[in-house]
């Protein structure tokens, strides 16, 4: 009996899932997770340093 493409597919899929992916330790998880933390930190930052560059820029030209 043929199987269907869809099941083919999921059976493929969880075999390399399950028996050719490298998962990472729980230490380079929290060590990934903290860089991107502070990664989005300093972006934020920035955004709100040019906001308020922006903002007293505006002030300025239009007197408000």
């Amino acid at each position: 009996m043929k199987k269907l493409k869809l099941v083919t597919a999921l059976e493929n899929s969880y075999t390399e899932l399950r028996y050719k992916t490298s998962w990472p330790t729980k230490s380079q998880v929290v060590k990934s997770a903290i860089i991107v933390m502070i990664a989005s930190l300093i972006i934020a930052l920035i955004v709100l340093v040019m906001d308020q560059i922006s903002e007293a820029l505006m002030k300025l030209l239009y007197h408000i």
